[in-house]
């Protein structure tokens, strides 16, 4: 296929998973098929057919594209602060506000990551998108480190997973509909960034 064809062909897969992502991000994975989709937007069944293989190869497209945006979610706070509280504070309203406003879009992502588990022909995306987010989350870390003068004392692997894991428990309390949610993931995030560098920060965490 000639280049300025593959081009083309990968513009358009974009744009349709692009707009496939609200339909994935409401139904989920066991419940979205091409055909569901398709009837959820301006293209036919026939359409989606030719640009993907099968509903996974439209899911780990639309989830890329999703995650490749998260990634730099934060560039612009670890750019601009200038002291560890400006960060702290910075970085917990993102994290606080994505939560709050993209909720869906992160179910989808943490759907995706189970059903990987069981699907092989998710793993490889799934590790490398993982990947992609836990070298962010160091880029964050590595940031604070160089604001307060310390080391962080866990490794990438291990800041990632606490960091993720305390808020993949805080979507889980806001899509069950607890109002407190954001706040509570901001404090405990707040407390888990003073554990990182072995002491307690002098900003406090938000109240709750």
């Amino acid at each position: 296929m000639p280049r300025k064809r593959v081009d083309k062909f990968a513009e358009r897969r974009a744009e349709l998973g692009e707009a496939a992502l609200a339909t994935l991000a409401a139904l989920g994975y066991a419940r979205t098929s091409l055909r569901e989709i398709a009837q959820n937007s301006e293209f036919s069944h026939g359409v989606l057919h030719y640009y993907f293989n099968d509903k996974t190869d439209l899911i780990v497209c639309s989830v890329r594209q999703y995650k490749a945006r998260c990634v730099t979610r934060y560039d612009k706070v670890l750019a601009q602060a200038t002291s560890y509280d400006a960060l702290t504070e910075g970085f917990l309203t993102i994290l606080g506000d994505t939560l709050r406003d993209e909720a869906h879009m992160h179910r989808l992502w943490y759907d995706l990551r189970a059903q990987s588990l069981f699907e092989a022909a998710f793993r490889a995306d799934v590790v490398e998108i993982d990947q992609s987010l836990e070298d962010m989350t160091w880029r964050i870390v590595g940031r604070f480190a160089e604001l307060r003068g310390t080391p962080a004392c866990m490794s990438p692997a291990a800041a990632y997973a606490v960091l993720d894991g305390l808020f993949q428990r805080c979507l889980l309390s806001h899509l069950s509909g607890d109002p407190n949610a954001v706040a509570t993931l901001r404090a405990e995030v707040g407390q888990a960034l003073s554990y990182l560098f072995g002491q307690p920060a002098s900003a406090q965490p938000p109240a709750l």
